[in-house]
């Protein structure tokens, strides 16, 4: 199946719309957000072009309200940050961040981040996120999680050796199922994604530096227990 087709076929799921934005968050998405927008139009993309001068290039995958991504880049200003998220409303949030921090390394593309990976240059990424994304929990829904064949062989193909994937997820069946396919993958493909944890703590603990999220706070309020994954690209 050739790209156009292979992009024409998907569907991004769930709302890409929310509550009206405050008129900050939309006279930003006027001005500044086309300054840091992704665009699409190119065939291969090199991540690095999108930036001034970077040492490497990361991606966060569904960034939510982006204060994950907005810490990281904050933390590391050497590092060019691309986010891709769908929902408007996070997209905004994450472009008042950059406003206020006085950002100038995060790039954001507001869809479906397979549209992206599927474009980038083979080994142009050092470190992937995805952090707490959907679990579509039921069965029916499964497929639509991010974390399948398709988006596992994007992810291969931009990462470079020795690059991370970091997944979170507060839903048990989630982390078993991502395991399950990265095995599968690996068994497949070759040894492609090389889970980095010793012992139970290795995914039981927080990745260094970890600012932790909105989201996981809530989870942790409700009772549930974040689990983060790290696989090294061989």
């Amino acid at each position: 199946m050739n790209g156009e087709n292979e992009t024409s076929r998907r569907h991004v799921y769930g709302r890409t719309k929310g509550k009206t934005l405050k008129p900050r968050q939309a006279n930003l998405m006027e001005t500044l957000f086309p300054r840091v927008s992704i665009s699409l139009e190119e065939g291969t993309i090199e991540p690095r072009t999108l930036f001034g001068d970077v040492d490497e290039v990361w991606l966060e995958v569904g960034f939510g309200g982006g204060e994950h991504l907005a810490h990281q880049a904050e933390t590391h200003p050497r590092t060019g940050i691309m986010g891709c998220e769908p929902f408007v409303n996070g997209v905004a949030k994450l472009v008042s961040e950059i406003d206020a921090r006085g950002l100038s390394n995060v790039r954001i593309l507001n869809d479906d981040a397979r549209f992206l990976l599927e474009r980038l240059a083979p080994a142009s990424l050092a470190r992937v996120f995805i952090l707490y994304p959907d679990p579509w929990p039921k069965k029916r829904h499964n497929k639509r999680r991010f974390i399948n064949p398709e988006t596992l062989g994007f992810l291969a193909r931009a990462l470079r050796p020795g690059g991370e994937l970091r997944f979170a997820s507060d839903i048990p069946d989630y982390i078993a199922w991502t395991l399950a396919h990265v095995s599968r993958f690996n068994r497949e493909e070759g040894e492609t994604f090389l889970w980095t944890a010793q012992n139970a703590s290795g995914w039981r603990t927080p990745y260094e530096g970890w600012p932790g999220t909105r989201y996981e706070a809530k989870a942790i309020r409700e009772g549930r227990t974040p689990r983060y994954l790290a696989f090294r690209r061989a």
